[in-house]
């Protein structure tokens, strides 16, 4: 909607409310607001053709904030890479890296052997761990600039992807994660931590994610609630259906 007249869609939206909205009336707005706004009162949908789901903004603040004392703790995150095989010589994708917290942590697990891909659609993210790369000397770190609907990663380069609480923001989730199948070797894995909510307050149900990733052709093969203490968060792993 961010794309649309707030006040045509409004209007149009009342117009069918009340039964008013004749031909000629659609045709008016269709004329006001241009080919995308009658799109969007129709049925708002996703590139894979359903209708798009809640979803939170992006955050595009300051990214320091994912640097807190205690977060290796709190998410667990050396149990998080044993589960999802990361070891040394593995190459690793950061979906949605934000401030580069995880890639650093996958980087320093994987060694000079292996890769680390930080991939952000913002690209002042992008600048901020490219940076950060230069500054702690990580040469396996590459940063990556996708959009909505592609990661923009290589093709089989990745052995294991983590979305850290950034799925709940995937405006186009199905079509986003099946482009990613092009990017996994055989039997990597994508795991998956994010917080119980309603789509629009940074949080998305695992309900919901396990469907989607289902679309898109995954099956999850385990699922755990230690990465958070106070039982909001969850992390769910998915392979290759």
């Amino acid at each position: 909607m961010g794309r649309v007249a707030g006040a045509t869609v409004r209007l149009a939206r009342i117009l069918c409310f009340l039964g008013l909205a004749s031909l000629g009336l659609m045709s008016f707005v269709s004329a006001s607001a241009g080919t995308a706004g009658l799109m969007a009162v129709q049925a708002p949908e996703s590139a894979s053709g359903q209708a798009q789901r809640p979803t939170s903004t992006p955050y595009a603040g300051d990214l320091s904030i994912f640097e807190y004392p205690g977060r290796d703790q709190k998410l667990h995150v050396n149990r998080v890479m044993d589960l999802l095989g990361i070891v040394p010589g593995k190459s690793v994708a950061d979906i949605g890296a934000g401030s580069g917290w995880f890639t650093v942590r996958a980087a320093a697990r994987v060694g000079a052997g292996g890769a680390v891909y930080a991939e952000d659609i913002n690209p002042d993210a992008i600048q901020y761990i490219t940076d950060r790369a230069a500054r702690e000397k990580l040469s396996n770190v590459h940063a990556v600039l996708g959009t909505v609907d592609d990661t923009q990663l290589p093709a089989n380069s990745v052995d294991a992807v983590l979305i850290l609480k950034s799925y709940h923001e995937f405006a186009h989730p199905v079509p986003l994660m099946q482009r990613l199948r092009l990017s996994l070797k055989p039997g990597a894995k994508v795991g998956i931590i994010d917080r119980y909510g309603d789509g629009t307050d940074h949080g998305i149900m695992p309900e919901v994610v396990e469907q989607e990733m289902a679309q898109a052709g995954f099956k999850r093969v385990g699922k755990y609630d230690f990465t958070k203490t106070d039982g909001e968060d969850y992390f769910l792993i998915f392979t290759l259906n």
